[in-house]
């Protein structure tokens, strides 16, 4: 039955939703979204908060959630999370939107390649390789570090920050020496590695385990 639902389902629609949330009823699809968004404000509750420094298991869960729920329910849920997560655990920092429309990218990114037409043993390693690879690149550096640099020209550089610059960097102030001091310095590309790490883990673990029915292909 869900495999005919998902036959049906028109192009961009089985392009946009994963084919376990058409193989489900509408009630069942509402309560993946629910769990997963649960997961995404429950992650909030493990990160590591001093000054600049951030260190979560936020990315693992975001892109988790895309590969399950697609592009558009995974966005949502991870939106969803991370705001509601930040309202339970602020931690009394300023809510930042780019953040969450960042770690919502990362899930949206994850969904659409997971949907790439690879037909070949182990194809789900190469497609996290690509969602690890374009989840950097254009969610942690293009949208959550150019969002937290604009942040930081209007309001002022943290001295933690204006002192990695200025010992490593003469204290030059260019977008991409923040994103290289920011990512490499203050340990946000350490935790992506091992967030990625984790999901290369734990991707086939839960493919396995076929009460999820979870297929990752």
């Amino acid at each position: 039955m869900a495999d005919t639902n998902v036959k049906k389902a028109g192009r961009w629609k089985r392009f946009f939703y994963s084919d376990l949330m058409l193989g489900l009823s509408d009630a069942r699809q509402l309560a993946y979204i629910a769990v997963l968004t649960a997961l995404c404000i429950a992650v909030n509750f493990f990160e590591i908060k001093f000054g600049d420094v951030q260190f979560s298991f936020t990315v693992f869960a975001s892109i988790l959630t895309g590969m399950i729920l697609g592009p558009v329910y995974g966005f949502v849920a991870v939106f969803l999370g991370d705001a509601i997560g930040f309202l339970v655990n602020s931690g009394g920092f300023l809510y930042m939107p780019w953040v969450g429309l960042s770690v919502a990218m990362m899930s949206f990114i994850a969904g659409c390649v997971m949907k790439l037409p690879m037909h070949f043993k182990g194809n789900v390693y190469l497609k996290l390789a690509i969602i690890c690879l374009l989840t950097l690149f254009v969610c942690s550096v293009g949208i959550n570090t150019t969002g937290m640099y604009f942040y930081y020209t209007r309001v002022g550089f943290s001295q933690k920050a204006l002192g990695y610059i200025a010992d490593h960097f003469g204290g030059v102030n260019l977008y991409w020496t923040y994103a290289l001091v920011r990512l490499v310095f203050m340990g946000q590309l350490i935790n992506s590695a091992v967030n990625y790490v984790l999901l290369f883990i734990a991707v086939p673990i839960l493919g396995a385990v076929k009460p999820l029915r979870l297929r990752f292909e």
